[in-house]
């Protein structure tokens, strides 16, 4: 994964071509790279980044945001209620616990 000003991109090598694709993840928007080597796809992928934004810019239209802070949410109510006993117990609310179990879960993984 690829970070740049808190957008994030993916590669995928193509092997016929030699090339790899990469393409900014999790907006509506579609921005694509390409290049030969891992160095080369980081700074095509930061010089589409900025390429977006200046477009963006260019147009007067506010550049999509990969993450907006919110995230929807649906479980089962006996999981509702466990989460709720759990949050309560650590005298949180339930969206800060979650946060926080979510979170350390994800650095576990990544």
């Amino acid at each position: 994964m690829l970070n740049y000003k808190g957008y994030v991109g993916s590669i995928e090598v193509d092997v016929e071509s030699g090339l790899l694709h990469g393409r900014v993840l999790d907006i509506r928007d579609v921005v694509t790279f390409q290049a030969t080597t891992v160095a080369e796809a980081k700074q095509e992928f930061q010089i589409s980044v900025d390429e977006y934004l200046d477009f963006c810019a260019e147009l007067g239209q506010e550049p999509e945001k990969p993450f907006s802070g919110k995230l929807p949410f649906r479980t089962s109510a006996e999981h509702h209620r466990l989460i709720f006993l759990a949050a309560s117990k650590a005298g949180k609310s339930m969206n800060a616990w979650m946060d926080e179990i979510l979170v350390q879960e994800a650095r576990n993984v990544i």
